[in-house]
């Protein structure tokens, strides 16, 4: 009697609240039920459960361009879920700078219906309760997708979570705000469509993890680059409150706001989003929004060059990242983040000694000859290393570490790493060393995916990085017995973990300049 009580109270949560009924004993098989309908995924040679191309909003097309993400339409049948969905609309992909075919996106499908993820898991029934990663690609809001090879999930669901990638809107259609759209919004409020998206991600993962044997009460959302800036936007934002139980931020963050270097990367509010989004019509001679909707979304895409990247619009992000964190009203979870030792991005030619002291001195005016201290230019070739390092520190380094800071002096668990393994490369990718997402294939464990001439020293650091990432998405600490002892972060001892041939625990090298950003650029 008791037990059908159970039984019928559990089918009326799923009948009116849209759960599935899961059972604890039930087997994840390659045929799953969601709420939308059933899904078929395929065994991999491994043994590993992936489930790829699964919808979790409706294609943001037509009438939905630039709308908050809405429900998937329910389908009959057997949905296969056994090849990507399309990636967003952007650029076609081609290898470029640092970043070898690998790190991107492959060619085809690209879409404007992109709103899928994927699901690895080698959990045997719903009762494991696996922990559960999110990752959520970089590409500088513009490009990016799920799919990047680098991403793929099997190893780190064979190490023991339940790995999730998700899409989301990227360029113009993730990030258009215009005062139409604010007017028409219930939300009012436009332009943060790529991480509304993001939000939605969550919350079909809070609903349907259990079937792949993830446990929704234990989440953690990673990522890197724009990525790692969409964590930190989670973590401020009210939105996300309780879709998500830890943070993994990898380089990027978005908390230097008086950091003229950077001025085109802060964050920017919700008016001047709209008049940004006023020229752009402009530009194009549009003059309604359902002129704007019917464009083709290619040649949209190749006619209107908007800012990409998040917007202070009183909804997604009520108030700016550094003042939701001095306010102490971000979301309090464990937090892990760094960032690696040789990724400043100078994409120009550098510039001699006297120019970039020139330019110092014009950019932070009172504070120039205290950075030029940190970052001297004594002569051309210290310049230019003295560039490579502020570039770095401006755009990746002192953003983390401020956020380590404010986050760790509220009592937050926090753990900091520097990235200085020397990726070894072929030919012209020999030059840029620990460059920015270099760490990710490490981290993930997916150095066999990339072209690389790797040595037994990156196959073990690949394995103790993925351990590390695995165990805080476990217990939201990466310290296990065996690997070498990550010692939590404080603004005192200022400790972290250096990923190199040789993982030690140091005190972080470059604490005075990073310190000198934190002092006199973030808090004055």
């Amino acid at each position: 009697m008791k037990k059908t009580v159970l039984l019928s109270f559990i089918f009326l949560l799923s009948y009116f609240f849209g759960i599935p009924a899961t059972f604890a004993n039930e087997p994840v098989g390659l045929t799953i039920k969601l709420t939308s309908g059933y899904i078929q995924g395929k065994s991999e040679k491994s043994g590993i459960k992936s489930f790829k191309g699964i919808p979790f909003a409706a294609p943001p097309i037509g009438n939905l361009r630039w709308k908050a993400p809405q429900p998937v339409a329910a389908w009959e049948g057997v949905k296969s879920c056994q090849a990507f969905g399309p990636s967003a609309i952007q650029a076609p992909p081609a290898p470029f700078y640092m970043w070898s075919e690998e790190f991107l996106i492959p060619k085809e499908p690209i879409s404007e219906d992109c709103l899928y993820l994927n699901v690895w898991t080698d959990a045997q029934k719903t009762i494991d309760k696996k922990p559960v990663m999110v990752w959520i690609h970089g590409g500088g809001f513009s490009s990016g997708g799920g799919s990047v090879p680098i991403y793929d999930g099997e190893k780190l669901a064979a190490q023991g979570v339940v790995y999730v990638s998700i899409n989301y809107r990227v360029g113009i259609f993730g990030f258009f705000a215009h005062p139409e759209l604010s007017k028409e919004s219930p939300l009012h409020a436009s332009g943060n469509y790529g991480l509304l998206d993001q939000i939605e991600a969550l919350k079909w993962v809070k609903q349907h993890i259990a079937q792949f044997g993830g446990d929704p009460n234990n989440v953690t959302i990673a990522g890197q680059s724009a990525g790692s800036m969409a964590v930190v936007s989670l973590v401020a934002s009210p939105l996300a409150k309780g879709l998500f139980h830890k943070a993994i931020a990898e380089s990027g963050a978005g908390l230097l706001p008086r950091n003229p270097l950077v001025s085109k990367q802060a964050l920017v509010g919700l008016t001047e989003s709209e008049e940004q989004g006023k020229k752009a019509m402009e530009t194009i001679g549009l003059q309604t929004l359902d002129q704007m909707r019917a464009m083709p979304a290619e040649e949209l895409r190749k006619k209107v060059s908007s800012r990409s990247g998040v917007i202070v619009d009183g909804y997604f992000m009520p108030e700016s990242i550094e003042r939701i964190f001095n306010e102490k009203k971000q979301n309090k979870v464990p937090l892990l983040t760094g960032w690696n030792e040789d990724e400043g991005l100078v994409m120009g030619p550098y510039k001699k000694a006297e120019a970039f002291k020139a330019d110092i001195e014009k950019q932070y005016g009172n504070y120039a000859s205290e950075l030029l201290k940190f970052y001297p230019a004594n002569n051309d070739s210290i310049a230019v290393n003295s560039q490579n390092r502020l570039s770095r520190d401006v755009i990746f380094g002192a953003p983390n570490f401020i956020l380590a800071n404010l986050h760790s002096d509220q009592g937050h668990p926090v753990y900091v790493y520097r990235f200085s393994r020397v990726v070894p490369a072929y030919g012209e990718y020999k030059k840029f060393k620990a460059f920015h997402t270099g760490e990710v294939p490490y981290a993930l464990n997916t150095l066999h995916l990339v072209n690389r001439p790797w040595e037994k020293e990156d196959l073990a650091l690949a394995n103790t990085m993925s351990s590390y990432w695995v165990n805080f998405a476990k217990l939201g600490n990466p310290n296990a017995k065996g690997l070498p002892t990550w010692p939590a972060f404080n603004s005192s001892s200022l400790e972290i973990i250096k990923l190199d041939k040789q993982v030690d625990n140091v005190k972080i090298p470059d604490a005075t300049s990073l310190n000198y950003f934190y002092h006199h650029l973030y808090l004055n």
